[in-house]
């Protein structure tokens, strides 16, 4: 008995070792799956529907929209849109209220679907 105590003892011991081994490795892989995700958020979409204010104004500021914040303000205001339309013409027409300029309108919408 006290030899299977003895066993599982060390079965436990070699399981923490071996998790601490296996949990430095990925922490010190961590930066380059960061660096992936970073470059992929940039194309990453969030819904206009759904998404929080700030995970807006995050995919805002990834698509290099300016001053995300007041932008992502606006598009949570004028919610709900249409699922079916892909190129947002409702919130579109909204934001033109504030004469953005298109080239802001277009990156506004290229980070957002319906």
């Amino acid at each position: 008995m006290k030899s299977g105590k003895t066993e599982l003892a060390l079965a436990a011991l070699a399981a923490c070792g071996s998790l601490t081994a296996c949990g430095g490795s990925p922490a010190e892989q961590a930066p380059a799956p960061a660096a992936a995700t970073s470059g992929s958020t940039q194309s990453a979409r969030v819904s206009a529907n759904t998404a929080g204010e700030a995970e807006i104004a995050a995919a805002l500021r990834a698509a290099g929209v300016s001053n995300p914040e007041r932008w992502a303000k606006e598009v949570v205001e004028y919610r709900p849109y249409a699922v079916d339309d892909s190129d947002l013409t409702s919130l579109r027409e909204n934001l033109a209220k504030y004469n953005p300029g298109q080239g802001t309108v277009d990156k506004i919408v290229s980070a957002l679907t319906p």
